[in-house]
């Protein structure tokens, strides 16, 4: 599964990147709005730090504007996947910009038959949100498991699932059971991934048991070869 961060904090995406662990970022204008940057120059800037897709979401609804948006985004780097929403007009740009070699990120996915259509109209991602499906009290990983299991019944479908509104690391690892390509969920889900009692227990006991052998490993001369 490969993880993207879904903010426009470049910061936490600089701290993020330099894991190694991060294989894309998502945008989009609530996001945008948070972090008080100039949009373009912002998406510029994230997408010389991470080398994987980075979405960037029109802001027009109807298709001829969202379409020169969706260009002109395109512009900026090549790594940028522009971000449509799940409208008929939407599935009609992403039609467009996907024939054009753009990739496209359809959002705002809540339901199987909406991520067939945007799969038919080329989509390099499909966004279900997970979260805000769970907050109206539906099962929002069901929808995962229904997308991922059609997508499979069709090679020709090329749409990676991107499991989106991400609330805690069990959307994640489920996700991830259910076959999902990618999870996007923000920097404080990332770094919950890889808290566990257990690991924090265990180290501090190792930690100890060191100390009391008095040793420094950097303080002892490697043995000689041969």
């Amino acid at each position: 599964m490969k993880f993207f961060v879904d903010t426009a904090d470049l910061a936490e995406i600089r701290d993020l990147a330099d894991t190694g662990l991060l294989d894309g970022v998502t945008t989009n204008p609530s996001l945008v709005a948070k972090a008080g940057r100039n949009f373009v120059e912002l998406i510029a800037e994230i997408c010389d730090v991470v080398e994987g897709p980075v979405s960037a979401e029109v802001a027009a609804t109807d298709f001829d504007t969202m379409l020169k948006e969706g260009r002109y985004l395109a512009q900026i780097a090549p790594n940028v996947a522009v971000k449509v929403p799940l409208t008929p007009a939407g599935l009609k740009v992403c039609r467009t910009l996907a024939n054009e070699g753009t990739m496209v990120n359809v959002t705002l996915c809540f339901s199987a038959a909406q991520a067939i259509l945007a799969a038919k109209a080329g989509a390099a991602f499909i966004s279900p949100f997970v979260g805000r499906l769970d907050d109206i009290g539906q099962n929002g990983l069901n929808l995962i498991q229904e997308i991922v299991e059609i997508y499979a019944n069709y090679p020709a479908f090329t749409t990676e699932v991107l499991v989106a509104s991400v609330r805690n690391p069990i959307h994640v690892v489920e996700s991830a059971r259910m076959g999902a390509h990618v999870a996007t969920m923000p920097p404080s889900v990332i770094r919950q991934l890889g808290n566990h009692v257990l690991t924090d227990k265990g180290l501090a006991t190792f930690v100890s048991d060191w100390a009391k052998t008095g040793q420094s490993i950097l303080d002892q001369p490697l043995p000689k070869k041969g």
